[in-house]
């Protein structure tokens, strides 16, 4: 019988949490990622898709057992004292992961409630134009004002090299959305960073306002059950 291959994350794992999530935030779940990794989130999104992250792990390894237990009482082995042996060890492995799985999910859905209770009761501001949506994303990865000595010309330049206007810039900065650091000099470049009511506004910029259907009773996750 050929080893027992250890777990691996060949891509996220679909969770039984997504939905609400999406609903909640207006975001797929990539695009969540996606600006968590680029900084652009306020501190009660970017701990949701940390959680996520580690329920979507989990998942996976649910996943996994659960195939390796199927391929087991397939046929494809012969029916041995080995094969049980090995059967029993995939079963509590696989209740292992189950609870750490669902262990998860509560730490998910405790972040994910005063989000949820947020954005039922957010009213809509201004909404964001596309231009402005774009440059608060590449601010958001990193960016410095810089000021010329010579011509006294303001630019903004983006970490991933993308030029900014400033008048652009500026019309961010007076509406409270992104701010700079004027502790450095302007000739040496001021970093230039998005604030937190400008990480909400990128949030919710495409922000639906579809609503979760309660969950039905009994639907995962629930408490889960005591194992012997």
């Amino acid at each position: 019988m050929p080893p027992q291959p250890a777990p691996t994350l060949t891509r996220r794992a679909v969770t039984q949490l997504d939905h609400r999530i999406e609903a909640a935030t207006g975001h797929e779940i990539d695009i969540l990622w996606t600006y968590r990794d680029r900084g652009a989130l306020d501190e009660p999104h970017a701990q949701l898709v940390d959680r996520h992250r580690t329920l979507s792990n989990a998942q996976t390894g649910v996943t996994f057992y659960l195939k390796l237990l199927n391929r087991l009482t397939s046929g494809e082995f012969p029916v041995d004292g080995a094969l049980f042996v090995r059967i029993d060890r995939t079963v509590e492995q696989l209740e292992e992961a189950t609870s750490t799985r669902d262990a998860a999910a509560q730490k998910v859905l405790a972040a994910l409630e005063p989000i949820e209770t947020a954005a039922a009761t957010t009213s809509d501001g201004p909404p964001l134009s596309a231009d402005d949506q774009a440059v608060m994303l590449a601010i958001a990865g990193g960016a410095k004002l810089h000021e010329h000595l010579l011509t006294g010309r303001a630019a903004v330049t983006a970490s991933s090299g993308a030029r900014i206007p400033y008048p652009q810039m500026q019309k961010l900065e007076r509406a409270g959305l992104i701010v700079r650091d004027t502790s450095h000099p302007v000739h040496a470049g001021q970093p230039v960073s998005l604030t937190d009511a400008g990480r909400a506004a990128l949030l919710d910029a495409r922000r639906t306002r579809s609503t979760h259907a309660p969950a039905r009773p009994g639907a995962w996750p629930s408490t889960p059950a005591k194992r012997r």
